[in-house]
């Protein structure tokens, strides 16, 4: 019945892709300059030209939208998973089957307010862990500072952009190709990283673009959910910084090498880097027991957070694209202490990630592509802790029907070790989950 079910939603996908398949147009519009992540693929920071004419504001609203088929199993290697509830009844993984998960949608309002000036918002219509209307946040690029006087600054602004908002800081590279609630048209597949670095945080960044070269200094006050309300813990501002050159070498090669750098400096701030997406894992309710919330209260399953306060994040992303085949990788480590109010632990704790993404893109407009993911964890919460470490193998493709729907399938294994570390009844212990997952995806 699985496979029965699965052979026809890709063959529906083939077939409506036939159908809709558009010529795309090249040429940069006013579109492209206030959400050039909808029109172009590998796009990281927007690209840094000169800003288009300003005649009066302009507004451009936009959209996402996402829906999976999930067809995954689950195992585990735990001895126990203790009793259900009060009870005497063995506790056991919940049974999964195969059908469609819950829609996402997204409401993107982006707005040209004077030249070299952008305005963008969004708000999560429906998410996995929202199943409301909640707004992830916005953001204001200054690309120029003519409305304070024409060509005012303007040989410091050819090179340099501010960008303030509260909205997803500029750490590595991967936060532009991951899933953002529905906005999936730029991840090759359907899940984040393991560890996924994406956090929404009040900030300011300041940027020099200089022949390829990219330098970037933020300051971030650290919190997710704001207020001005000190409370009993100590709470300080994070700073980070990225740095790195990007080059389209010639019409076939472009290479481009970053680092970034995070220091968080709070213990109830500080701590959401790898804990801050509103939206939810793609990956629904794998290795959850009877025991476990469901629905919205348990939306980040597949993931992991290391759950540091005070840390130190290092991240290395090369990407390379020669014709059709396309690299992009990341080197991540991080340190810190899992501290409980002003309790600090004697030692601190380090987690590293590796991730390499391998696809070939072919077509007469690159509009389909196959590829593969490798994607681990591995790591202590302190140097007397045991280790932990999660394995994640991804292989798929997928098929631009236009430049705004994408459909794409993949197939998912992800292994935790058997490690009493996970906890004694826990299911990740020893755990396993695999299986195929199909996504639709339109961005506009």
């Amino acid at each position: 019945m699985k496979t029965s079910i699965l052979k026809s939603s890709v063959l529906a996908f083939l077939i409506t892709g036939g159908a809709l398949m558009a010529q795309e147009d090249a040429t940069p519009s006013m579109r492209d300059y206030l959400a050039p992540e909808k029109s172009q693929r590998n796009i990281f920071e927007d690209p840094k030209g000169e800003s288009p004419a300003y005649d009066g504001v302009k507004v451009s609203v936009g959209g996402d939208f996402a829906l999976q088929f999930q067809s995954l199993d689950h195992t585990t290697e735990a001895a126990s998973l203790g009793n259900v509830g009060a009870t005497t009844t063995p506790n056991t993984l919940i049974k999964m089957g195969s059908d469609f998960n819950l829609p996402t949608a997204n409401l993107d309002v982006n707005a040209y307010l004077a030249k070299g000036v952008k305005l963008h918002l969004r708000t999560y219509l429906s998410a996995r862990h929202h199943n409301e209307a909640w707004v992830k946040g916005g953001y204001l690029q200054i690309d120029d500072l003519d409305f304070i006087k024409d060509g005012f600054a303007a040989d410091i602004m050819k090179h340099a952009r501010v960008k303030v908002g509260m909205d997803e800081i500029n750490y590595g590279d991967y936060h532009f190709r991951r899933t953002d609630n529905a906005e999936a048209i730029n991840n090759p597949f359907v899940g984040n990283f393991i560890m996924d670095n994406f956090s929404t945080e009040a900030f300011g960044e300041a940027y020099v673009f200089y022949n390829g070269f990219i330098g970037m200094l933020g300051i971030s006050n650290g919190k997710l959910n704001q207020t001005a309300v000190k409370g009993e813990n100590y709470n300080s501002p994070s700073v980070y910084a990225k740095l790195g050159w990007d080059k389209q070498l010639n019409p076939d090669l472009r290479v481009r090498l970053t680092g970034s750098f995070i220091q968080t400096n709070g213990l109830s701030t500080g701590g959401y880097l790898y804990n801050s997406d509103r939206a939810g894992s793609r990956y629904y309710y794998v290795l959850l027991t009877q025991n476990d919330a469901m629905g919205t209260s348990n939306y980040a399953t597949g993931r992991f957070n290391p759950g540091f306060k005070k840390m130190k994040a290092v991240q290395i992303n090369p990407f390379v694209k020669y014709q059709g085949l396309e690299f992009f990788g990341a080197i991540e480590h991080v340190s810190g202490n899992k501290a409980s109010g002003m309790n600090m632990r004697d030692t601190d704790g380090n987690y590293t990630q590796l991730a390499a993404e391998l696809l070939y893109r072919f077509g007469g407009k690159e509009q389909f592509y196959v590829g593969g993911r490798y994607n681990t964890i591995s790591g202590k919460d302190d140097e007397t802790a045991d280790e932990r470490k999660i394995d994640r193998f991804n292989i798929g493709g997928g098929y631009y029907m236009t430049k705004n729907i994408l459909a794409k399938i993949e197939y998912v294994n992800q292994k935790y070790n058997n490690s009493p570390v996970w906890g004694a009844t826990s299911a990740l212990q020893g755990g396993e989950f695999k299986g195929l997952m199909i996504e639709a995806t339109i961005g506009f």
